[in-house]
């Protein structure tokens, strides 16, 4: 095969369709914009989300609550998630990543404690529950807050 056999394959390629060329063509005179009105006009149309002069979705949906800004949002793992490591490894952010236990870090790694932990770890993470803090040391390991 040669680059001047190569051809798509049939069906895949369709003529572009030429508008405003004739009554002919089938798309002459109006251009399949119709008789009148604002979408028939050069450069008409309207915005995106517009309703027609009706109250937008937008605001016709009641609003509550608050979203704070400066909100910390932590990566949570549980502590029984730990124990696909080895005995004496030190845990953090990047072995936890690398793992696949957390996708981002977002503002730091908090443990929390459900399940039971049976490796001695180091685990360095933002926050821990007390919960979390006491079974990695019950289990001889250290929780290190970065």
């Amino acid at each position: 095969m040669k680059l001047h056999e190569l051809s798509p394959a049939p069906g895949s390629v369709k003529d572009v369709k030429r508008i405003g060329r004739g009554h002919g063509s089938g798309q002459g005179k109006t251009a399949g914009k119709g008789h009148k009105g604002q979408k028939a006009r050069s450069g008409g149309g309207v915005r995106p989300g517009f309703e027609g002069g009706q109250t937008t979705l937008a605001r016709r949906i009641p609003k509550r609550g608050f979203n704070n800004i400066f909100r910390t949002e932590y990566a949570t793992v549980n502590v029984a998630d730990l124990n696909k490591f080895v005995d004496g490894t030190v845990v953090d952010t990047e072995l936890l990543k690398a793992s696949g236990l957390i996708k981002k870090e977002l503002d730091g790694v908090k443990i929390l404690g459900n399940g039971e932990l049976t490796k001695n770890l180091t685990v360095k993470a933002a926050k821990f529950t007390a919960a979390a803090k006491e079974k990695i040391e019950k289990a001889g390991g250290k929780a290190e807050v970065m």
